[in-house]
């Protein structure tokens, strides 16, 4: 096969996936919202029985229909090609003419780019497989975690046990010692953070889906990663959180999400290699 056919199908297919990406990024925080709902109401109502069939209307990833947050149109197929469809509708809806963000495609495209990468560089092998998904689940948390401050355990959890099973399986050039080591460093170590910040300032630091995301990357690239990956997202996150506070941008109460910077150094760990991202860091410094 021609050296550029497969980045440029698995360029395609990460479109394709990136298409589905928003609609998890938008949807799966709502479905976690209406799960807690439905489990406070039985615990208010003294009881664990699920809701009775047919009492509300099915909300998943795949039902019902995409729509026009604004006007309720339903999206056609012509309409959700990936970036295509954008462009040809100039970002706007087609019945209501309102503005649809511009994150949509940059998420198809941003997946694509990582998909193509993965061929590029494993080709279509059960390394570049493996390090194709980690990096679809990556673009997927980091986007819900910039909009909810959730890391949904039913990525983080998979994402973690799939990259002990790649380690296990030598997809990844990570032996399954170091993995497994990675995963509980990584979860520990910030789990120590977490109550050696709480208990100095009564106040919570970070939440626990960035510990199981932190292990998840101690997985994939084993404990050795660990400090290069939190040195170099610290940093980031820092400069990000100062320029949103000059810029008069920071949310209500003064936080920004910690995983969407853990993400953008698992993915350059993954581009460049943990040992090249400490290196970068300690430049920055002088050291």
């Amino acid at each position: 096969m021609d050296i550029l056919a497969e980045p440029a199908i698995a360029g395609l297919v990460g479109l394709l996936l990136g298409s589905f990406l928003n609609v998890v990024i938008h949807r799966l925080p709502q479905m976690m919202e209406r799960q807690w709902a439905q489990e406070h109401a039985a615990f208010a109502a003294g009881t664990d029985a699920p809701p009775t069939p047919g009492t509300e209307a099915a909300f998943n990833l795949c039902t019902p229909r995409s729509r026009c947050p604004a006007c309720g149109h339903a999206v056609q197929w012509y309409e959700n090609i990936p970036v295509l469809s954008y462009l040809f509708l100039r970002g706007r809806c087609s019945a209501c003419k309102v503005r649809i963000s511009a994150r949509y495609p940059l998420v198809e495209i941003l997946t694509g780019v990582l998909f193509a990468f993965c061929a590029h560089r494993w080709g279509f092998t059960a390394t570049g497989l493996a390090w194709a998904g980690f990096s679809a689940a990556m673009v997927a948390l980091a986007f819900i975690d910039w909009d909810t401050t959730l890391l949904p355990d039913d990525i983080t959890l998979p994402l973690l046990w799939a990259g002990l099973i790649a380690s296990a399986m030598h997809w990844i050039d990570v032996p399954l010692l170091a993995s497994v080591t990675g995963a509980a460093a990584g979860y520990l170590s910030l789990w120590l953070v977490y109550w050696a910040f709480k208990l100095a300032t009564g106040k919570e630091g970070m939440g626990y889906g960035d510990f199981k995301l932190f292990a998840a990357l101690g997985a994939w690239f084993g404990w050795q990663a660990l400090v290069p990956i939190i040195l170099m997202s610290s940093v980031i996150g820092a400069l990000v959180g100062i320029g949103l506070k000059v810029f008069n941008n920071l949310r209500e109460g003064g936080y920004v999400p910690f995983g969407p910077f853990l993400v953008g150094a698992g993915l350059t760990a993954m581009v460049f290699g943990p040992q090249a991202m400490l290196q970068t860091v300690l430049n920055l410094f002088g050291l």
